[in-house]
């Protein structure tokens, strides 16, 4: 019997750790499909567009479009806009397919529920993009250990940025989540750098995922 597709949820420890490079990345190496559930802010611009434009790859409208660049829950109250987790349901594809949220686990989409609530309701593996800066190991072991008591598979670190290895083990260590590889800081982001650095990363994620 044929094996359904992989499906993987990608997330950050916070905004700006270049989550959508490391998601465009990720579905270059795999071949994957895109969709990012909730968008909000700059919709002439969105990150749907910005992944396919890296990668050529196949994309699945959002559920949500949210003119204000700002939290799910507050993006949504402004524009008389509930979020509500039963419209958000995995599209169909025949390929893998790469989930994006917005922001941190713990981003709220509407009064009740976060976006760690929308990963426990799609029960896919949960990749986490860290990238270093004072306090990220602590955001980082906080993120893994939050989604291990919810019960989250977590299917491994992506490390964005230069490699500072005494944080990287530590995290790796304290955490046991598989390192899957790292993202260099890329002088332009292009279609030819994402694939660049998906095909050195390909075997590895294949393996691990």
């Amino acid at each position: 019997m044929q094996q359904p597709p992989k499906t993987y949820f990608i997330t950050g420890i916070g905004t700006g750790v270049g989550k959508t490079v490391a998601a465009a990345i990720v579905v270059k190496a795999l071949g994957a499909d895109y969709w990012k559930p909730v968008q909000c802010g700059d919709l002439d611009r969105t990150d749907t567009m910005k992944v396919q434009r890296l990668t050529g790859c196949a994309v699945h409208l959002e559920a949500y479009r949210l003119e204000l660049p700002m939290s799910p829950h507050a993006a949504g109250e402004a524009e008389g806009v509930r979020i509500d987790l039963a419209q958000l349901r995995l599209p169909h594809s025949e390929r893998p397919l790469l989930v994006e949220g917005a922001g941190g686990i713990l981003v709220p989409l509407n009064d009740s529920h976060t976006m760690l609530d929308l990963m426990q309701q799609l029960n896919i593996p949960v990749i986490v993009v860290s990238r270093h800066c004072l306090g990220s190991i602590n955001h980082t072991l906080m993120t893994l250990e939050v989604l291990k008591q919810r019960g989250i598979t977590v299917a491994g670190i992506i490390f964005n940025g230069d490699e500072l290895s005494s944080s990287e083990s530590i995290i790796a260590q304290l955490s046991g989540a598989k390192v899957l590889g790292r993202v260099p800081v890329l002088d332009e982001v292009s279609p030819a750098s994402v694939s660049m650095v998906a095909d050195s990363l390909r075997e590895r994620l294949l393996q691990a995922l």
